[in-house]
C-alpha cells in the first residue's frame, strides 16, 4: 500500500544547499532551552492548577494567555524554533478579558474557562486566522464561521491561543513526505531531540503541547494522525470515535474515518477538552449516532484503580521488536498486572492482513470528494482539488521544494462515491477492522487491546521522507472508527513511547478508566529538553 502503508502499516526552502543548512540546528543551546523550561512559570502546569491560581486571583486568564504568547516567542520561534504554531489568534487576549470579566461576575462556564487552546489549521475558526491545512494553495483562505467543535470550545469558555503547523493537507500530498513540514508553516520539529521528526499530521499541535507552549491542543486523525504525534511528543492523546466530534468546518480527507479530538499533557486534562467538543452536530450526519452514547464529563470515569478487574490484550507481534521497546512494554505488562489487570497476549494484527489497499483507495475518493465540497465555499482562491494541483505546479519552487503532490494526483483521477471500486473498498475495510475488534474482544472477554503506539521518533529527512521504525499500531481504531488512546509509557533514547489501548465504538468512559489507572501507576510524562541530537538515555 502507499504513503508508506498510510502511516506505516499499520521564505521557504527550495533548494539543495538550503537543505544541508536545515541540518543545521540554530538558536538556543539546549542547556539553555532545558534552563528555561524548568524555570518557565507555567511549566508541566495542569488544568486545575491553572483553575486553582485564577479562583484565587494569582493569575487571570489574560495573565496566563499572556505568559504563553511569550513562551511562543521565546521557545518557538527564538530558542530551538520548534516551528509548531503557524498564527497566533490577535483576539486571544480579548477573548481572555471577556472571560475574566465574566469570572468576576460569578460566572464559570466549567474546567474549560480562561483556558489558553491551540488548534491544528485544517479546523475552521470564524475569526481573523487562516485555515489552510498547511497548503500555499489556501493561503488567505479565512473561514466565515467556526467548525462545530470551535463553537462548542468557544461556549466552554477556551481561549483560542493560535492555530498549529501540521503535515501539509494532513499527511496526505506524497507518498514521500517528511511529517511535520507545510508549505506555508515550513518544518516542525520535536522538543525532545530537534533533529527528530514530531510525526503528524498533528505536528504542531503535539510539539506545542509537549512545549508547555498551551495548556492543551486539538489535533485531528484520518490514520495515526492524533495517535501518532501523541506518542512520539510524550503526551495523551485521545481519538474519539468517529461521531463523538463534529466534523463540519474541517478540511476533510475521510468522511469514514476522520475525527478531531484533544491532546495533552495529561489523561485529566485531555478528559476535559473530550467532553468540551462533544455534541450531534445537524451538519454531521454521524453525530447523531452518539446521541445516548456520549458524555460531556468523562472525568467521572477518572478512576486511579481503573485497572483492578480488567483484561488486557496485548499485540504479541510487538513484544519482540525492538530491545529499548520491548523493555518499556515488559515494565507496562507488569505495572498492570501488578495493579489488578488480567494481561493476555494476542495475535491481533494478523486477523488485518489485507486491508491497507482498500483503506488507500477509500481515502482518495472521499479525499477527492470532500475537499471539492470544503473548497466550493471556502475563501480560498482555489475551488477545486484540480486547482490545488494547478496552483501547486505553478508555483513548485515553494510550494513543493523537497516532494510532489502524487496523492493529490492519484485522488484526482478517481471518480466519485458511487463508484463500485469505492463501494466494495469501503465495505471491505469497515466490516474487517470492526468485526477483527468487536471479536477479539468479545471471544477473549477483553477491556481493551492494547500494545506500543509507535516506535522511537526516525530523522527528520525531506529527500527520503518518513520511514518505518517498526511500528504502528492506529489503523485497527482509525478504520473501524473506535475510539483510541496513547499514554506515555517512556523513554528510549531520550525519544518518548506512548502505549496505546483501543476498543469498540463510544467506549470512550472504558478506555479513559485504563489509560488513567495506567498513567497514575506509571508516571512516565517528563518534559522536553531540546536536544540537538539523540545523546545519553537520561530520562
Amino acid at each position: 500500500m502507499k504513503r508508506r502503508k498510510f502511516i506505516f502499516d499499520a521564505a521557504l526552502l527550495a533548494s539543495s544547499p538550503l537543505i544541508i543548512q536545515a541540518c543545521k540546528l540554530n538558536g538556543n543551546s539546549s542547556t539553555e532551552v532545558e534552563s528555561s523550561s524548568e524555570t518557565f512559570l507555567l511549566n508541566e502546569i495542569t488544568i486545575d492548577e491553572l483553575q486553582k491560581k485564577m479562583q484565587s486571583g494569582k493569575f487571570t486568564s489574560r495573565s496566563i494567555t499572556e505568559i504563553y504568547l511569550k513562551r511562543i516567542a521565546d521557545v518557538d520561534k527564538a530558542g530551538p524554533t520548534i516551528n509548531s504554531v503557524i498564527e497566533i489568534n490577535p483576539d486571544a487576549l480579548a477573548i481572555a478579558d471577556a472571560l475574566d470579566a465574566e469570572r468576576k461576575t460569578g460566572k464559570i462556564r466549567g474546567s474549560m474557562h480562561g483556558i489558553p487552546v491551540l488548534i491544528k489549521d485544517n479546523i475552521n475558526t470564524g475569526d481573523k486566522m487562516m485555515t489552510t491545512a498547511g497548503a500555499l494553495a489556501l493561503e488567505g483562505n479565512v473561514a466565515t464561521e467556526d467548525a462545530f467543535i470551535i463553537k462548542k470550545l468557544r461556549e466552554s469558555g477556551a481561549v483560542l491561543l493560535g492555530k498549529t503547523n501540521l503535515s501539509e493537507w494532513a499527511n496526505f500530498r506524497s507518498n514521500r513526505s517528511a511529517s511535520g513540514w507545510s508549505s506555508r508553516g515550513g518544518q516542525t520539529r520535536n522538543p525532545y531531540v530537534l533533529d527528530r521528526n514530531p510525526c503528524g499530521s498533528s505536528s504542531g499541535s503535539g510539539s506545542a503541547a509537549a512545549a508547555n507552549l498551551c495548556a492543551v491542543a486539538i489535533g485531528t486523525e484520518t490514520n495515526g494522525s492524533i495517535i501518532c504525534p501523541a506518542s512520539i511528543n510524550g503526551l495523551v492523546g485521545i481519538k474519539p470515535t468517529v461521531g463523538l466530534w463534529s466534523r463540519s468546518g474541517i478540511i476533510p480527507i475521510s468522511a469514514t474515518q476522520d475525527t478531531a479530538g484533544p491532546m495533552a499533557r495529561t489523561v485529566r486534562d485531555a478528559v476535559y477538552l473530550l467532553g468540551a467538543c462533544v455534541g450531534v452536530d445537524e451538519r454531521d450526519a454521524v453525530t447523531k449516532s452518539s446521541e445516548n452514547q456520549s458524555s460531556i464529563d468523562y472525568t467521572t470515569f477518572l478512576d486511579v484503580n481503573g485497572l483492578a478487574g480488567k483484561r488486557i490484550g496485548i499485540e504479541k507481534s510487538y513484544l519482540k521488536n525492538h530491545e529499548g521497546v520491548d523493555a518499556l512494554t515488559q515494565q507496562a505488562i507488569d505495572q498492570m498486572r501488578k495493579a489488578g489487570a488480567e494481561i493476555i497476549e494476542i495475535d491481533f494484527l494478523s486477523m488485518l492482513k489485507g486491508i491497507w489497499g482498500d483503506e488507500y483507495k477509500v481515502l482518495c475518493y472521499e479525499f477527492k470528494d470532500g475537499v471539492n465540497k470544503y473548497l466550493a465555499t471556502a475563501q480560498a482562491k482555489v475551488k477545486t482539488l484540480a486547482d490545488v494541483i494547478a496552483f501547486n505546479k505553478q508555483n513548485e519552487a515553494q510550494a513543493m521544494p523537497f516532494f510532489k503532490q502524487d496523492i493529490l494526483e492519484e485522488s484526482e483521477a478517481k471518480g466519485n462515491l458511487e463508484t463500485q471500486e469505492y463501494k466494495d473498498a469501503v465495505k471491505h475495510i469497515v466490516t474487517q477492522a470492526q468485526d477483527a475488534i468487536n471479536q477479539t474482544l468479545s471471544e477473549l472477554k477483553l477491556s481493551a487491546i492494547a500494545g506500543p503506539s509507535y516506535g522511537p521518533s526516525w530523522c527528520i529527512d525531506w529527500v527520503n521522507g518518513d520511514y518505518n521504525t517498526g511500528y504502528g499500531f492506529s489503523s485497527p481504531a482509525a478504520i473501524a472508527g473506535y475510539p483510541h488512546i496513547t499514554v506515555p509509557m517512556g523513554f528510549v533514547s531520550n525519544l518518548p513511547i506512548g502505549l496505546s489501548f483501543f476498543s469498540k465504538a463510544y467506549d470512550e468512559s472504558g478506555l479513559i478508566s485504563i489509560a488513567y489507572g495506567y498513567e497514575q501507576i506509571s508516571k512516565n510524562r517528563m518534559p522536553p529538553k531540546f536536544l540537538e541530537r539523540v545523546e545519553d538515555n537520561s530520562y
